[in-house]
C-alpha cells in the first residue's frame, strides 16, 4: 500500500515524499487506519518494522486537520533519551512543510533547555516527546498544562515497565484529560502490559505483527570461545568483514571502556557510548557515528533500542545478553529498512546456557562459526540446559539532538 492512498494532508505528504517514504510496511498498513478513525490501539511489533511512522503520521495528520494553538496536542512517552531524540528527528523530517511544533523533553540537559521545555508545557506544542522522569520533574513544578491533550502514545511500553517507570507513567496519566486517544506500542506483551492496557485503553484495536524475532535477512553466527580469545577474534572479524558502520555491544560499561581502548590501540577508529558520558558527549558521538565519521562504536545496551541508523551492517555481541529480548534488540540494530546485516555473538564457555535459552526463543539454532586456527582450541557447545551438544568447534577455523519548537511552516 502506498502512502498516497491514506489520504493524508497535502503538507504532510510533502514531508513523507521528502523522507523517501513510498510503500507502507505491514505495521503501518494495519496501524494507520484505526488511528485515523480515532480508535485506541495496542500494537506488538518487532524492531525495525516502521512503527514510529505508523503512529506519527496519523497523529500528525489529525493535528493538522483540526489544529488548536496554545495546547499540547500529543504526548509521546518513551523509555530513553536516545529514543526521544530518534522520534524527534522523525517528527522534524515529516513535519518539515507543516506548521506543527514539537519538542523533546528528557533529562541531562542544561538550564536553557529546561526553560524551553517549561515554555512548551505551559504555552503548548503540537507534539511533545518525553522520558517519564523528566516529565515528572516538570509536573512537580505545577505549571504543566495538558487540558487540551488529544493523543497519548506509550512507545516501548514493556521497556519502560522493565526500567521501573510504572509509578511515573501512572502519575503522568493522572495529569491528563480522560477523553483522549491512546496508543500503546510494545515489543512484547507480558501480563503487566496487558494490565496497563486495560487501565488506559478504551475498546482498543489489537495488532500483532510478529513475535519478537530478528528479521530473517540478518545473518547470525556464534563463535564458541574462551574469554581470552574474544579480543583477538574481534580484531580479526573487524579486519576481514566489510562494513560501513559496526556496533559492538557489551553488557557492562567497564567492558565497553576496555574494548574501546584495546581496539583504538590496534588502529581502529572507534568511540564508546555508556551511562558515564554526559548527554552532550553522547549526542556528539552518535552524530559522528550516524554520519560515518566514526565507523565503529562500542556500547552498552543503552543503544540496543532507540538507535535507527540504516548504515549499520555489522553488530558484534562481545558477550551474550541477559535474555532473548535483549539479543533481538541488539542485533535488530542492523538490517534496517531494506538493507542486509550480519550479527556475530562471542559465546564464552560460561555463557552457553544463556545462548541456548536465546536459541529456544528464536526457535532455531544459530550457526556456530569456525574460529580461526591461530586462536587455538575452543570449547564444545555443551549447554547444561540441553540434553545434547550442538556440535564441537575446534580451532579451525552506534544525529545530534535538535530543538525544533516553532510556530510557522518552513519554506523549501
Amino acid at each position: 500500500m502506498r502512502f498516497t492512498e491514506f489520504n493524508f494532508h497535502p503538507q504532510l505528504l510533502e514531508g513523507i515524499e521528502a523522507s523517501n517514504y513510498e510503500t507502507a510496511t505491514p505495521v503501518q498498513e494495519q496501524v494507520i487506519p484505526p488511528i485515523l478513525e480515532g480508535r485506541d490501539v495496542i500494537a506488538s511489533a518487532q524492531t525495525g518494522t516502521g512503527k514510529t511512522a505508523a503512529f506519527l503520521l496519523p497523529v500528525m495528520n489529525r493535528l493538522l486537520a483540526n489544529h488548536v494553538d496554545g495546547q499540547v496536542g500529543a504526548l509521546i512517552i518513551v523509555p530513553t533519551r536516545e529514543l526521544a531524540i530518534q522520534i524527534s528527528q522523525h517528527i522534524e523530517g515529516l513535519s518539515y512543510f507543516t506548521h506543527l511544533s514539537s519538542i523533546a523533553i528528557y533529562g541531562g540537559n542544561d538550564a536553557q533547555n529546561f526553560v524551553a521545555e517549561k515554555k512548551a508545557l505551559q504555552m503548548g506544542a503540537d507534539v511533545i516527546v518525553c522520558t517519564p522522569g523528566r516529565m515528572i520533574a516538570h509536573l512537580n513544578m505545577g505549571y504543566v498544562n495538558m487540558k487540551g491533550l488529544r493523543f497519548l502514545i506509550l512507545d516501548e511500553a514493556d521497556r519502560m515497565l522493565d526500567m521501573g517507570f510504572q509509578d511515573d507513567i501512572n502519575k503522568i496519566i493522572k495529569a491528563l484529560p480522560p477523553k483522549r486517544q491512546n496508543l500503546l506500542f510494545s515489543a512484547t506483551m507480558p501480563e503487566k502490559i496487558r494490565q496497563l492496557a486495560k487501565r488506559i485503553l478504551q475498546e482498543p484495536v489489537e495488532i500483532n505483527i510478529a513475535i519478537s524475532k530478528p528479521p530473517e535477512k540478518i545473518i547470525q553466527k556464534a563463535f564458541l570461545v574462551y574469554e581470552p580469545q574474544k579480543m583477538p577474534l574481534i580484531k580479526k572479524l573487524l579486519r576481514e568483514t566489510p562494513y560501513k558502520n559496526a556496533l559492538i555491544f557489551c553488557s557492562r560499561k567497564q567492558t565497553v571502556k576496555q574494548v574501546r581502548r584495546e581496539l583504538k590501540q590496534a588502529g581502529f577508529t572507534i568511540e564508546e557510548i555508556h551511562s558515564d558520558l554526559e548527554q552532550a558527549q553522547r549526542e556528539s558521538v552518535l552524530g559522528a557515528f550516524a554520519s560515518g565519521r566514526i565507523p565503529l562504536m562500542v556500547a552498552t545496551d543503552i543503544l540496543s533500542r532507540g538507535i535507527d541508523i540504516d548504515t549499520i551492517d555489522l553488530v558484534i555481541n562481545w558477550d551474550v545478553p541477559g535474555d532473548g529480548e535483549d539479543y533481538v534488540h541488539r542485533i535488530g540494530r542492523t538490517a534496517r529498512a531494506e538493507a542486509d546485516g550480519v550479527a556475530f555473538t562471542l559465546v564464552g564457555e560460561k555463557e552457553q546456557n544463556k545462548f541456548a535459552a536465546i536459541e529456544r526463543l528464536l526457535e532455531k539454532e544459530v550457526e556456530k562459526a569456525v574460529v580461526p586456527k591461530e586462536l587455538g582450541e575452543t570449547p564444545a557447545y555443551q549447554p547444561r540446559s540441553r540434553s545434547h551438544s550442538s556440535g564441537h568447534s575446534h580451532g579451525h577455523g552506534e544525529r545530534p539532538r535538535r530543538k525544533f519548537f516553532r510556530s510557522g511552516p518552513r519554506k523549501r
